[in-house]
């Protein structure tokens, strides 16, 4: 996936890692046994239907879910040579926004409506960096004003309220960069925006990413918009990792046919209007009651008897970095067969 003649340790390592939910109706395999790598300096991006388990994920690794006992956790999370699930909570607090930062899908969900921009920025640079309030506040409107908002100081005494869906978005990314983060995870970032601000946030996070060499995962149900921002991807189904490669090898040659569905899905500029889309048939499986086989074989064009009763695991393909999970993948536009070595 990165660069594998680079020495370096990768930022981040997830290590056959599950999540899994202890609820009334019994256990929601949301996370099942994923694993990835993400170098420095790179952006991962994680794809999948609603309900695949990338938010989920994200909120793993920074350790955000519940603590009453309904959460079931097994597996590594190495940041930086650090088993993150092994740190005390104390010392998770201190990674968790200065090291590592998040930028969630709503940001009315993220900030505090009744406190002002600037004092919400202020806050995590006191608190997180010890600066004095004077030095906070020369910080938050420059901070304000790298995220392209104008009138820096005009902006800070305003509410969440008094501004646009973008600019809200705008500001968690300020806040997101207050600390300087290594890693950012952006979980839909451009989801409730209109195509032309998406492109502006997209384009933001990229600047802020190439000017401070910071990783960055980035969740999202687009393929269109992992074309165009990521290094790398990740497509999860069904609480797993289908498949995994470079950027343009995914788009070049998909090997998992769930993946092609999703391509196809995605309405393209050359249609005329009012084309219908071209949907996955059928629905996830349900995660309280995941089905044998591989997870895909309900609304697979390609199954057979196989895949009905045994799970792929995710393997590389001979001599490239590009693994796939399917007993019957995509060959040249047409169904092969995977060794099971």
């Amino acid at each position: 996936m990165a660069d594998s003649q680079s020495n370096e340790p990768p930022l981040l390592e997830v290590n056959n890692l599950f999540t899994h939910f202890d609820t009334p109706r019994g256990i929601a395999h949301a996370v099942d046994g994923v694993s990835f790598k993400l170098e420095r300096g790179r952006t991962l991006g994680i794809v999948g239907e609603s309900g695949s388990g990338k938010s989920v994920l994200s909120r793993t690794i920074i350790d955000i879910l519940a603590k009453d006992g309904s959460v079931l956790h097994k597996g590594e999370i190495i940041f930086e040579g650090r088993d993150l699930r092994q740190l005390p909570e104390k010392e998770m607090r201190e990674i968790r926004g200065r090291e590592i930062a998040m930028v969630f899908q709503d940001p009315m969900s993220s900030l505090n409506p009744v406190k002002k921009i600037g004092k919400q920025i202020t806050e995590v640079l006191t608190k997180r960096l010890g600066m004095t309030k004077q030095a906070a506040n020369v910080r938050a409107a420059e901070l304000i004003e790298s995220v392209g908002i104008p009138d820096a100081e005009q902006q800070l005494a305003r509410f969440p309220m008094h501004l646009s869906g973008g600019m809200r978005q705008r500001v968690a990314i300020a806040i997101a960069m207050a600390c300087e983060p290594k890693l950012l995870i952006a979980d839909e970032p451009t989801t409730a925006l209109d195509v032309t601000i998406q492109a502006q946030i997209l384009d933001l996070l990229r600047e802020q990413q190439r000017e401070r060499n910071m990783s960055v995962i980035l969740i999202t149900h687009n393929l269109g918009i992992v074309s165009g921002y990521a290094d790398d991807v990740a497509v999860m189904y069904a609480g797993r990792i289908a498949e995994r490669c470079s950027t343009d090898e995914l788009i070049a040659h998909p090997r998992m046919p769930y993946t092609e569905a999703l391509m196809n899905s995605a309405p393209a500029l050359s249609d005329p209007p009012h084309t219908r889309l071209n949907a996955i048939p059928g629905l996830p499986p349900n995660l309280l009651d995941v089905p044998p086989g591989c997870r895909f074989h309900a609304r697979c064009p390609n199954v057979q008897d196989k895949c009905k009763v045994d799970m792929p695991e995710l393997l590389v393909e001979d001599n490239s970095e590009h693994s796939f999970a399917c007993w019957h993948p995509l060959a040249n536009g047409k169904a092969g067969e995977m060794a099971s070595g």
